[in-house]
C-alpha cells in the first residue's frame, strides 16, 4: 500500500512535545520509499515551518535540512510537471477552487500520480472538499 504524506503529518515527527507526534511518528517510521511517498512541494512547506517556529521549537536551517534529508531517504518525492501544474490549475479553477486550498489540490495530485491509496493528514477538511472519491483515501495517522 502506497502513503501519502502531508506536511501537517511530517513536522510532528519531528517536534517529540507535539499533541500529534505519537500518532505521525508511527507511521512514518514504518514507512520506507516503496510504501510512502510526499510532494516535493511538501519539503519547502516543512522547512519554512520549522524556519519559524516559535521560540525553543524553532529549527535553524542546517537543522531543518537534516530532517527534510530523512525524509528524502525514508520517502519517495513526487513532483508534478509543467503539463500537470496546469492541468491541476485548470481542474481547480473548473470546480472553483480558490486561494490556498489551490495547494492542496496541488498535493492530492501529487497523491493520485503515486497512486497513493492513503493520504494522511491533520487537514481532513481541506482534502475531503477535494472530491468524494478522493476524500475516501484521507485520513489521520
Amino acid at each position: 500500500m502506497k502513503w501519502f504524506f502531508d506536511t501537517s503529518v511530517l513536522v510532528p515527527v519531528l517536534l517529540e512535545d507535539h499533541e500529534h507526534h505519537e500518532r505521525s511518528f508511527a507511521v512514518f517510521s514504518v514507512a520506507t520509499k516503496q510504501s510512502g511517498c510526499c510532494a516535493a512541494h511538501s519539503l519547502a512547506e516543512v522547512y519554512s515551518t520549522l524556519t519559524r517556529l516559535p521560540g525553543k521549537h524553532r529549527l535553524s536551517g542546517d537543522q531543518a535540512l537534516l530532517f527534510l534529508e530523512t525524509v528524502e531517504q525514508r520517502l519517495t518525492i513526487v513532483a508534478l510537471n509543467e503539463a500537470e501544474y496546469l492541468a491541476t490549475i485548470r481542474q481547480a479553477a473548473t470546480n472553483g477552487i480558490v486561494g490556498g486550498m489551490l495547494y492542496d489540490a496541488l498535493l492530492a495530485a501529487c497523491a493520485n500520480k503515486a497512486n497513493a491509496e492513503r493520504v494522511y493528514t491533520w487537514n481532513l477538511q481541506h482534502f475531503q472538499r477535494l472530491g468524494t472519491e478522493f476524500g475516501k483515501r484521507v485520513r489521520t495517522p
